[in-house]
């Protein structure tokens, strides 16, 4: 029998119902690349759970960046690619702590966003509304759920730009070192963690490619990039993207496959 992408989510909304626990949110993570459809899971998963009776926010660790003010500081400070958003180091995790604990309270609060177009945080006004508590909460981001590299595979460089412009692997180190603090932190409240697999990390550039050509599409600001820089700018994302690929599946609790065209090949559940 086919699986079509109605039988994950499925699946996984199913998991929620079963797994959540009344007396707080219930965190869904989704990881996948850029491109591969997590966006768009989200909002459906998040319709099937509302379905279900449940109250349920969506949150994005895009939305968590730092500002661009701040990137730029930070660049100065440590390594200069840290001014590019993406890689661990360059989010808010105190902001998204304090997020998902609004999340809890009864009320109401606003979840932040983030404005690639300006590559920089979106003023409050434009942050989301939120009734609160929820029930569940779906956060999905590239790199939601990842667990750090050991310190031996950061030597070797994954591509030019590692090997080029981070020599001495400066940024790589930083950036895992937070990935194994801080965001650890941040990721330790997910109870079911989705994730989303390209066939091949390659695709994930044209699939990052695809949303380049949206967002200009969109009127996207000075944050748009051409060819040559959107290459520059997913080998930033390369190696934990790679990580993620390998080391994942093996403790994901549902791990989806997916062709080019971002069709179901395959699901597996542990």
């Amino acid at each position: 029998m086919s699986i079509t992408q109605a039988d994950w989510r499925t699946e996984v909304v199913e998991a929620v119902v079963a797994r959540r626990d009344p007396a707080a949110p219930f965190v869904l993570g989704l990881c996948g690349p850029q491109g591969s459809g997590k966006s768009t899971a989200a909002r459906v998963i998040r319709r099937m759970l509302v379905e279900q009776g449940l109250s349920c926010a969506v949150l994005s660790i895009d939305d968590l960046y730092l500002t661009r003010a701040e990137r730029l500081a930070l660049a100065a400070r440590v390594h200069p690619f840290l001014a590019t958003r993406g890689p661990p180091g360059t989010h808010d995790v105190a902001l998204g702590l304090k997020a998902m604990a609004a999340l809890a309270k009864p009320g109401e609060t606003r979840l932040p966003r983030f404005d690639k177009g300006s590559d920089d945080r979106a003023l409050l006004d434009d942050w989301q509304f939120v009734r609160t508590p929820v029930q569940c909460l779906i956060f999905e981001g590239w790199c939601v759920g990842a667990l750090p590299q050991p310190a031996s595979d950061l030597a070797p460089p994954v591509n030019a730009l590692e090997r080029d412009d981070d020599p001495d692997g400066v940024w790589r180190r930083y950036a895992n070192a937070q990935l194994a603090g801080p965001y650890q932190r941040l990721f330790a409240p997910i109870g079911y963690l989705v994730q989303l697999r390209a066939p091949a990390i390659e695709q994930v550039l044209a699939w990052r490619g695809q949303q380049e050509s949206e967002l200009k599409a969109a009127g996207g600001g000075p944050a748009t990039m051409n060819p040559a820089q959107l290459v520059r700018f997913i080998q930033h994302y390369e190696r934990i993207s790679r990580w993620i690929d390998a080391e994942m599946p093996g403790r994901a609790d549902a791990v989806v496959d997916l062709d080019p065209d971002r069709n179901v090949v395959s699901l597996r559940l542990r």
